[in-house]
Formats: C-alpha cells, structure tokens, sequence
C-alpha cells in the first residue's frame, strides 16, 4: 500500500518548470503564500514559544514539508533559521526546488521521494506540514497515518486542504478550474476533497491531538486571500500536537 498517485504527478510534472513564475500554473500559491505562511508562523510561535517578530524564529527546528513542489514553502521557513527538508513525488519539481535554493544560498534538503519512503528511514521532525497535498494523494487515512508518524512526540503537524460540499465544488472546480483558470483543468478531484471532521478523526486515530482549525477564504471585491476563523467552507487549515 502506497499513496502515491501516479496521474496526479504527472499532471503536476508537465508545470513544474514554472513554480516560481508568479504569473504561471501556480499563481494561486503565490497569492496565497503570504496568508499561509502567516498562519504556519503563528501556530509555531505559539506551540513552541517563539518570538513571532524574530529573524531567527525557527532556529534549530527542524521542518518537513511534504508535497513541497518548488520550495515555495521552504524557502522563507530557511530564511528564518528553520532546519527544512522538502520532499515531492515529482522529481521535476526537486530538481527546480534544489536550483533555486542554491541560487538564493540557501541550505534546504530536497529529496523526490514519498511520505511511504520516508517514514521507513525513522526519521522524525519538529514540524511536520502537509499543505495541499491530501486532496492529492491515495489512501489518505495512511498519508495521514505517514504524517503522524513523521513527527516527533509534542511536535506539530499543519494541514491545509478543501472542504467537501457544494460551495467548495462551485469554487474549487467549477470557478478555479473552469472559469476564472487559476489552475489547469483537472487540478482537483472533488471527491479526494476531504471534511474537517474526516480530517480530524483521521489525526486522532493516528496519535494526533487537533489543536486548531481555521478557515482560508478568498475577497473577489480586492482580489485576494485572507484567514476567516469561521469560514471553512472551502479551503481550511488543520493544526495537531503529536501525542
């Protein structure tokens, strides 16, 4: 039993030189980054006592981003002193991820690899972050089971994802997909979208302890990403001390 689906790499792969264009296949990520980053940076600071206003906040955690495509995540967790490891099914992508960390100078661990091949090395992390990779993956209940076991005891694990339910079909699909483009048709599966509470009793089950869930929604009227509490409509964060 595996988790990786083959299609779904290879739908990612054929982008991947462009992970860094901002205006290219992954222009929602870069939209969106600041927002998610903002959210990963708080939930670290309060789990770990961190100096939120440091230069230096992640200094000596060490941090695993899985599904992490160009490094988009990566990059500015190492910047802040964070011990970062990326790994991607899509050998594309690590190939770019290691080209731009090396051309910004900075010390990041890429690996084209999977949460299955990982876990079997026993290797551990402080931080453990999954952000929108579970819609994509099979077996989602062993991804999440790979997850858990990823992270050390008291570490903490972050999700991000689409809810299931009309909304996040309207949005997710049809506008995303279909009518604004944001993402190349075929992007998502609705059905691979998973509910916070399918998520949460997946965590639990696991060994995980759900700490807080908070809502990523989008303002058309100024064209951007924010964080709504109680907006899970559609795209959610989920984060999780490690028991």
């Amino acid at each position: 039993m595996n988790t990786v689906n083959l299609k779904e790499i290879q739908n990612f792969s054929k982008d991947s030189a462009y992970w860094w264009d901002i205006d290219g296949p992954f222009r929602p990520l870069h939209r969106l980054n600041p927002i998610r980053l903002g959210y990963i940076k708080s939930q670290i600071c309060s789990h770990f006592d961190r100096d939120l206003n440091s230069l230096n906040t992640y200094e000596g955690l060490k941090i695993l981003d899985i599904g992490c495509g160009g490094g988009l995540v990566c990059e500015p967790m190492a910047r802040l002193g964070g011990i970062v490891s990326g790994i991607d099914a899509d050998t594309n992508a690590i190939e770019v991820a290691k080209d731009h960390a090396k051309n910004s100078g900075l010390e990041i661990e890429y690996h084209a690899t999977s949460s299955d091949e990982l876990v079997k090395t026993g290797k551990k992390y402080d931080v453990v972050l999954a952000l929108e990779i579970i819609e994509h993956v099979d077996n989602q209940d062993l991804f999440v089971k790979n997850v858990m076991d990823l992270c050390k005891p008291g570490g903490l694990i972050i999700f991000s994802t689409l809810n299931r339910n009309p909304k996040s079909f309207a949005l997710g699909i049809m506008a995303a997909e279909y009518i604004l483009g944001w993402v190349p048709k075929g992007t998502h599966d609705w059905k691979k979208f998973i509910k916070p509470s399918e998520l949460s009793r997946m965590i639990s089950h696991h060994g995980g302890n759900p700490q807080d869930l908070c809502g990523l929604a989008f303002n058309p009227i100024k064209n951007d990403f924010h964080l709504a509490p109680k907006d899970l409509d559609v795209n959610y964060f989920l984060s999780s001390v490690r028991s």
